[in-house]
């Protein structure tokens, strides 16, 4: 799929430490083709460290945050030491789906004879706007059908491939409810203040029990859906998701905020 060149400052982004050294470690970003980008020793830990390789290993995994980006250079810096342990596991989780999805985008692409980035781009304009991530769009086909897809113009072809793929690889939870929340910033970074209000949701996941999935329908309008595997577990986790969105609104100083219950599939 296609890949902006450079993150931005303030993003969360999956790397791969490739070297070492005693000043720092360069690592590979999983997200941008795997630019390079700087991870200084004086970012690596809040606490003290003798030794750098302590905390970092070659081949490792980390989630990381962008904290300078020269673009007339193509550098980036990151910082391991700024990201929250909730940060970290919100940002892994949303990688592995979009691993996930990738994977069984990859699948239906070999099955149709199509350029995977072709496939992609055709559904890239829908994945927002009514899945969430190219995950939730396999996740909603193996729910619905293909007659998901079919209705907002994907052709059949590749939505009956989706759906084979679908119905194969996802194990769809019996319970979901959805809600849907309100959100309005008038600020100049009012669209980083809904984002982290929003990535609150995710902290409510528990392992194979609980999903969250969050999407917008046309801001200023963001759904939250909760699959669980009943619908007790899953109202109780929505409601206090809402609870969580709302109180998060008021700390970054939203100007509207509202949530509510809209209705179970």
């Amino acid at each position: 799929m296609p890949k902006k060149r450079l993150p931005r400052v303030g993003e969360l982004v999956v790397a791969t430490v490739r070297e070492v050294f005693d000043y720092g470690a360069y690592v590979t970003l999983d997200e941008y083709d795997d630019l390079e980008a700087y991870l200084p020793w004086s970012e690596v830990a809040s606490r003290w460290v003798r030794n750098i390789r302590q905390v970092l290993k070659e081949n490792q995994k980390i989630v990381c945050k962008v904290i300078r980006v020269n673009k007339k250079r193509g550098t980036v810096d990151l910082s391991l030491k700024k990201v929250t342990d909730s940060e970290r596991k919100r940002k892994m989780y949303m990688y592995k789906r979009f691993k996930k999805g990738e994977n069984l985008l990859k699948l239906v692409a070999e099955a149709l004879g199509e350029d995977y980035d072709k496939l992609y781009n055709m559904l890239e304009p829908h994945i927002q706007k009514h899945f969430g991530d190219l995950l939730g769009v396999f996740e909603e086909a193996a729910l619905g059908g293909e007659e998901v897809l079919t209705k907002l113009g994907i052709p059949e072809e590749v939505a009956k491939a989706i759906t084979e793929v679908a119905k194969t690889h996802i194990k769809i939870k019996p319970a979901k409810v959805v809600g849907m929340a309100i959100l309005q910033s008038f600020a100049p970074d009012g669209v980083d203040r809904i984002r982290r209000t929003l990535m609150s949701a995710y902290d409510f996941i528990k392992g194979d029990e609980i999903n969250v999935r969050v999407y917008t329908v046309g801001a200023p309008r963001y759904m939250v859906e909760v699959t669980a595997l009943d619908y007790k577990t899953a109202g109780k986790t929505l409601e206090a998701v809402g609870e969580k969105i709302l109180e998060e609104a008021k700390a970054e100083g939203l100007e509207v905020a509202k949530f509510e219950q809209v209705g179970r599939k």
